[in-house]
């Protein structure tokens, strides 16, 4: 089915957009703790910062249409379900699309005058990475509700045996370890470091679910 080879195409550009804005921005420019540091690793890598931003609304833009193409695909298995499942993905994809203007307000306040003159630098820093904070922080908050919907994919992959089952466990333990993550960074952040190593689940199970979908498509038995 085509749908099913569009969402693997879609899937796989959120997957590679998602870790380029992560790893190889936002872990390369932003040091935690460090308001001068990340101003300046800004400041030498504007065009990098940039496509950080850029990477991400595209990220957003497949998510958006992928939601559309997984309730097409799975409203026949379950019409409720695959309407809540694009419900609660779509919820994220707004929440991110917003959240974005946090990322780019740490720009802002770096590199426009009418801020440069009026701020003294220490303050500039200070308030650019409190914003990158908050995206840090918004990025997660959008992140329970990509693992609700992520539960409920999970669910009719595995009701629908359109796929392999296994895939459908990898969705649903992905929601699990995207709502331990969110959960811990707000009420435990104390934490954080030390279940970063389970993030390897979710990476694995929708990347694997991504490939299959666009070589395989979908088995109708």
């Amino acid at each position: 089915m085509c749908y099913a080879r569009i969402a693997g195409l879609l899937y796989l550009a959120i997957i590679m957009c998602g870790i380029f804005s992560e790893v190889f921005v936002r872990s390369r420019l932003i040091v935690t703790g460090d308001a001068t540091a990340t101003a300046s690793n800004i400041l030498a890598s504007t065009a990098l910062f940039r496509a950080g931003f850029a990477a991400d609304t595209i990220m957003l833009l497949s998510d958006v249409a992928i939601a559309v193409m997984f309730y097409v695909l799975f409203k026949p298995v379950g019409q409720t379900l695959a309407l809540a499942a694009a419900a609660f993905r779509l919820t994220q994809a707004a929440i991110l699309g917003f959240n974005l203007l946090n990322y780019y307000a740490a720009l802002l306040l770096l590199k426009d005058v009418s801020y440069v003159t009026t701020f003294e630098p220490a303050q500039l820093h200070a308030l650019a990475l409190l914003f990158l904070d908050i995206h840090g922080y918004g990025y997660d908050l959008g992140l329970i509700f990509f693992a609700v919907s992520s539960l409920i994919l999970g669910y009719l992959v595995v009701r629908s045996h359109y796929f392999p089952g296994i895939f459908g466990y990898g969705l649903a333990a992905a929601g699990l370890v995207y709502l331990a993550g969110s959960f811990t960074r707000f009420l435990y952040p104390e934490y954080m470091s030390s279940i970063e190593a389970i993030y390897i689940v979710p990476l694995v199970a929708e990347l694997s679910f991504s490939l299959w979908l666009l070589v395989k498509g979908v088995s109708v038995r």
